[in-house]
């Protein structure tokens, strides 16, 4: 049958649609209803959106024929950083787990120590928790096994290598096959696809890199700020502005009518001896009341705040160790809040690797680990010299 595209937009400061009706066969094959916007959007007064079918896409039937820019999904900040009493980790399941538990953002950096791609924070002497290649392969693996879900991958260019080095990993892991390409160098917020799109044509995850993506080059390979815009980064003021910094000076209409992501992870800068020179670790402490649904520095309020702001709810929820908060699975609570669905899944299981799911790190051991680790990085850069 044929699904038209729906006409229009679901904000006020979208523009109109451009794009033509595709021939595809439904998810159920049943006809697929017009877009149904969030449910904090300022354009409409609407009641909870009605299923169309009985697949979900993402867990949510709802969301099969909403446009990937109009669903706001939960990021794992540094997924792959999840090393056993680091101080440098991020997370606390690892990827398969998270993927499971409803993650559907993958964010890290990305270094090239002696040619091969690694997963590593900051340093690869502080935390290198292996190779990219290894990492997309359990990917793949989960994507294999969840046919309906999409995800994104975005990925830090922290060795500003060339854009090319990145697709003999993907090729390698077996995920080039699974790789959006858009049609355009941007994309408005009316120019995505479909859920339901997306999956038909088995395109169901987009990668983006922050620095040097060269889309004449690798097609599939997102310019990152080219497609969304970020709140202020590696934030320290557990006040999370909800202004836009990246990219720097973008005028308003375009941020407007793209994709955003809020940065909604609270670290602690710990001084190195030499100079000025400090790095950032997670507010471990904090950890249940910012993945909270409400309260002070929430992610609820947050959300709330940044809706209220720009009209239309955040895309792309970034957070540390996501399977804290109120209570488990409060971070896709949230989520779901904001895209008017009901968050009735379980959340997160028992297994964790780096630790601070058993509640070891006291506040002061966590200050002691970052002074050791902080103190051996400084070590281990002067012995280089």
């Amino acid at each position: 049958m044929t699904i038209s595209e729906p006409a229009g937009s679901f904000n006020t400061t979208a523009s109109s649609s451009t794009l033509t009706s595709r021939s595809l066969i439904g998810i159920t094959g049943v006809p697929v209803p017009s877009l149904i916007p969030n449910a904090t959007t300022t354009a409409f007064s609407l009641a909870r959106p009605q299923a169309p079918n009985s697949q979900p896409c993402n867990n949510y039937v709802e969301f099969c024929n909403r446009r990937l820019s109009n669903i706001s999904l939960v990021v794992a900040h540094n997924s792959p950083f999840v090393v056993p009493h680091n101080v440098a980790s991020n997370q606390d399941r690892r990827v398969s787990l998270q993927l499971e538990d409803g993650i559907r953002g993958l964010q890290f950096e990305t270094h090239m120590p002696n040619g091969t791609l690694r997963l590593c924070h900051t340093s690869c002497d502080l935390l290198d928790a292996g190779t990219l290649e290894d990492y997309l392969h359990t990917v793949a693996s989960w994507l294999v096994s969840h046919p309906y879900e999409i995800i994104a991958i975005m990925m830090g260019n922290d060795g500003r290598v060339a854009p090319t080095s990145y697709v003999a990993p993907f090729t390698n892991a077996g995920l080039i096959s699974y790789l959006y390409t858009p049609l355009y160098p941007n994309l408005t917020l009316d120019q995505w696809p479909t859920l339901e799109e997306m999956i038909l044509q088995n395109k169901r995850v987009v990668v983006m890199l922050d620095y040097l993506a060269n889309q004449t080059e690798v097609p599939w390979l997102l310019d990152q700020f080219a497609y969304q815009w970020q709140t202020p980064f590696s934030p320290v003021d557990s006040s999370f502005p909800c202004t836009q910094q990246r990219p720097p000076n973008e005028a308003e209409d375009i941020s407007r009518n793209k994709m955003y992501m809020i940065n909604h992870n609270l670290n602690i800068p710990i001084a190195l001896e030499a100079g000025d020179a400090s790095i950032l670790i997670p507010a471990y402490t904090l950890l249940n009341e910012l993945n909270a649904v409400e309260g002070n520095g929430s992610l609820g309020q947050n959300v709330k705040k940044c809706t209220a702001m720009w009209g239309r709810p955040p895309n792309w929820l970034l957070v540390d160790y996501y399977n804290f908060g109120n209570f488990n699975g409060s971070v896709f609570e949230v989520a779901a809040a904001a895209n008017n669905v009901t968050y009735n899944r379980k959340c997160c299981g028992t297994e964790t690797t780096s630790g601070v799911k058993s509640r070891e790190f006291t506040l002061n051991q966590t200050y002691l680990l970052a002074i050791i680790a902080a103190v051996s990085v400084y070590a281990m850069s002067l012995s280089r010299v």
